[in-house]
Order: C-alpha cells, then sequence, then structure tokens
C-alpha cells in the first residue's frame, strides 16, 4: 500500500472509520478518498456501483455498519440484519468488480458462539449458537465474512476480515439506547454526577468479562494487516486486556469522579458470561496493542466532555 493509493475509508465519522483515518494521515497517506453517508449511501446498491467505477479506488477499510448496544441489538434486530447486509454485499460486490487491489471487511466478536471455549480462536467460527440478544447484527457480519471468502476463492478477490475484541475509544457512541458498555456507563455516570446524584443501577450483576481494545489500537492493527497479511479468511484483533463489567465500572466511576452509590439489577441481561478473543496470530506477524484500559479511558472521557457533554 503506497502513500499516493487511492484508499477508500467506509464509516469514517464513526469511532473505529475514524481511527483508521487518523492513523493513514498521520502516517503520511495523502489520496484517501471519504464520503459521508448522505454523499454515498452503501445500502443503495446502484449508487455504489456508480462511485467505485468513477473513483478507482485501489484499497478499501470497511468500517461502516449499523451497530449499537445490547438493547439496541435485542429491540432493532431487523434494522441491523437488513443495513448491515446491503452494507456489506454492496461494497465487497462492487471493490470486486471495479478492480479493487484490497479489501479489508470489519467484522464484531459477536460472531463467536455465546460459550465458545475461551480464549476465542478464529476457528470457533459456526461452532455453537450465538448469544441471541445480537443474533441477527452477528448473522449478518457472518455472512459479510462468508462473503470475502467466498470472492476470494472463486475470483481470487484479495478480500479478508478483522475480528476485533470489544472496542471503545474517541469519537464513541454515547447515545443512551445505542451506545456499547464503555460509553454506556461513561454517559450514565457523567450525567449522574452534574446531577449530585447519590445512586447509579446499573445493568446485570456485573460479573461478565469483556476484553476491551482502544480505537487508535485497533486502527493502527488494520492499516498493519492491510499491509502485512495475505493469508484470507479472517483474524482476531484484540488487546489481551480483560476486565469483569463490575471492575470496569468502578474504573470508569473513578476517571468520571462519581461520588454515589452504583448498585446492580440482576432482573437485566448480562449477556454472553465471558468473551476475550486468542490474538496468537496476529501477535506472531509482530503487532501489539500500545495503549492501557485506564489510558484509553482518560483520552475517551476527555473527548466525551469537550464534544459531546458540552453540547
Amino acid at each position: 500500500m503506497k502513500t499516493n493509493d487511492r484508499i477508500l475509508v467506509a464509516g469514517h465519522r464513526g469511532m473505529v472509520g475514524g481511527a483508521i483515518l487518523r492513523s493513514l494521515r498521520a502516517q503520511g497517506y495523502e489520496n484517501i478518498v471519504l464520503r459521508s453517508r448522505k454523499e454515498l449511501d452503501l445500502t443503495n446498491r446502484d449508487a455504489v456501483n456508480s462511485f467505485f467505477a468513477a473513483e478507482k479506488i485501489d484499497y478499501v477499510f470497511l468500517a461502516a455498519a449499523k451497530v449499537g448496544g445490547i438493547i439496541a441489538n435485542d429491540t432493532e434486530s431487523g434494522d441491523f440484519i437488513r443495513e448491515n447486509l446491503y452494507i456489506q454485499t454492496n461494497t465487497i460486490d462492487a471493490a470486486y468488480k471495479n478492480g479493487v487491489q484490497k479489501f479489508m471487511f470489519l467484522g464484531s466478536s459477536c460472531i463467536y458462539p455465546k460459550f465458545a471455549e475461551q480464549p476465542i480462536k478464529e476457528s470457533s467460527l459456526l461452532t455453537g449458537e450465538l448469544e441471541p440478544t445480537n443474533s441477527a447484527y452477528a448473522i449478518a457480519k457472518i455472512a459479510g465474512k462468508e462473503m470475502c471468502d467466498a470472492y476470494r476463492k472463486q475470483f481470487g478477490f484479495n478480500a479478508f476480515t478483522v475480528m476485533p475484541s470489544n472496542v471503545y475509544g474517541v469519537g464513541d457512541n454515547f447515545d443512551p439506547q445505542s451506545s456499547h458498555v464503555a460509553a454506556g456507563l461513561m454517559r450514565r455516570f457523567h450525567e449522574a454526577k452534574e446531577a449530585g446524584l447519590d445512586e447509579v443501577v446499573a445493568w446485570g450483576t456485573g460479573s461478565p468479562l469483556r476484553e476491551l481494545i482502544y480505537a487508535d489500537d485497533l486502527a493502527d492493527a488494520c492499516i498493519f494487516l492491510m499491509k502485512n497479511y495475505e493469508d484470507g479468511g479472517m483474524i482476531n484483533a484484540g488487546s489481551d486486556q480483560e476486565i469483569a463489567i463490575r471492575d470496569l465500572t468502578e474504573l470508569i466511576v473513578e476517571i468520571v469522579g462519581f461520588r454515589g452509590k452504583v448498585s446492580w439489577d440482576s432482573s437485566k441481561p448480562d449477556g454472553t458470561p465471558r468473551k476475550i478473543m486468542d490474538n496468537s496470530r496476529l501477535r506472531a506477524l509482530g503487532w501489539a496493542p500500545k495503549t492501557s484500559l485506564r489510558e484509553g479511558l482518560k483520552h475517551m472521557y476527555a473527548w466525551f466532555c469537550e464534544h459531546i457533554a458540552a453540547r
């Protein structure tokens, strides 16, 4: 991947896409192609085909997707599977037909079985039942991964899938109804602090374990793989930093500065009990994350205070 190649970052206004864009620019890539959702609707097949035919893209990072937390996935499952299938199908097919040299599809660790053996190897895919609350989203992502593999096998298309662990960081989605765990907790405790509340009720038991990767570390891994990975299929990209939701909550409470009590509503769902990735294949290629969980959450909270809370 040369610095003057035409590189599409699809989803550049999202957390991961934005991090990939920052990292590419920092590394001297100067010919990055960007389109907002209003400028290019990836669910519109004709628009996507016309775009690729006109723009002569060399490399694609597909980070565009409809994403959300446990509530959104459970209540908007039809929207999640429909929009993601359209986005993936249109973009992968148009990229292949218009001569893209290499294509990276961003997956999600929720594609793995709910009770997969831990740490989760890439070979665990399709070996058990999915977590019911996000199965529609997971199946869409599995379909995208399989489409990349099928186009590679039949047509020789150089496409592969990066499977991240739970991502957090600058540019995260802090919407109360659709945020992931770190952003959702951060906003709730910030608002509780501002309102002077003496208690916040968190969902579940706090016992599930999660592996979180800072968005800028994931972006660095994606670019590293675009340059160095040629095996196709999918490869895990995680931080190896595992933490219980209860401990994550306490860390966020400390960073935000909330002084009240935290209680737990065990009638609410916990989701998958444990989810940590086996990142040995990525480590063997020579990549490792740089950002500790505490450091990443501090950066994330500073960004939230400046860009979200200040509105």
